[in-house]
């Protein structure tokens, strides 16, 4: 087959099959895949063989084209699930992963704070885990107030050193 009767058929055939084919598969790219690989097939044709019914082959062809398809996606196909869902088992990992990183830093805090002087931790613990201000924790244990800021400064600064430190060299559990 020429290359001018090729283009003359694909000029007169190939928008009507494409619609017949979007509207079976619902999908206008694989439509648009079909026709091309349909006249690819109807170009590669020996010369001596002769057509008699050039549209009715290229819908023939594309119909064939088009089962081929289904039969290898069902062959292919495991149950899909949606994007949504796959993102709902990121999330998931993610906040495992999260958690397990919480509770890591959780873990090395109580042990940081273990490590403080008996007054120090209580002082730290009234007032960044009991939320009490300074002066009522003053109050609370009858000290100064910048007794109270002395306690916590000394604790902020020996809980951050040692979180930092578990993260430069992680144990190994």
């Amino acid at each position: 087959m020429s290359d001018m009767d090729l283009k003359g058929l694909f000029l007169r055939h190939a928008d009507a099959l494409r619609g017949y084919l979007s509207r079976r598969v619902g999908d206008p790219q694989l439509a648009a895949d079909l026709v091309q690989e349909s006249f690819l097939r109807l170009a590669q044709k020996p010369a001596g063989e002769r057509i008699d019914n050039s549209r009715g082959y290229l819908y023939r062809t594309a119909g064939n084209l088009l089962i081929d398809h289904i039969r290898q996606e069902a062959r292919r196909k495991t149950d899909s699930v949606p994007h949504e869902a796959l993102a709902e088992i990121e999330d998931n990992v993610a906040g495992l992963e999260a958690q397990a990183m919480a509770q890591q830093q959780r873990q090395a805090l109580k042990q940081a704070l273990a490590e403080l002087p008996e007054r120090t931790r209580q002082i730290f613990r009234l007032n960044r885990i009991e939320g009490m201000t300074h002066a009522q924790v003053a109050r609370h244990l009858d000290i100064s107030d910048s007794s109270v800021q002395k306690h916590l400064a000394k604790a902020l600064a020996y809980v951050m050193q040692r979180l930092q430190d578990e993260e430069v060299m992680p144990t190994d559990e």
